[in-house]
């Protein structure tokens, strides 16, 4: 198993962006650093940590579709640490 969480582009146009993230337990999307605007949707929900720039970690939980919003510039590692599969869908606002 790769330590490198799965992400795809599952619609794009001159709007918005949607990915789905799919986590297996330990995997991670690796450092990024958002450009937009952006909503995300747990799908399945789970407990997470996300390492920022700074080196600081929080402890996230996602609860299945509850969604949560942040704003551009965010820069973080954000990790599965919870037990079995995890998955969410983000969507970028591009204007």
């Amino acid at each position: 198993m790769s330590d490198q969480a799965t992400c795809e582009l599952l619609s794009e146009d001159a709007r918005t962006k949607v990915w789905r993230w799919s986590f297996e337990s330990g995997q991670a999307t690796g450092m990024h650093i958002h450009g937009y605007d952006y909503i995300a949707i747990p799908i399945s929900g789970g407990d997470f940590t996300a390492t920022l720039d700074s080196g600081e970690v929080m402890e996230v939980k996602q609860i299945a579709g509850t969604p949560y919003q942040r704003s551009a510039g965010v820069h973080h590692n954000v990790r599965f640490v919870g037990e079995g599969t995890a998955s969410f869908v983000e969507v970028e606002f591009l204007n």
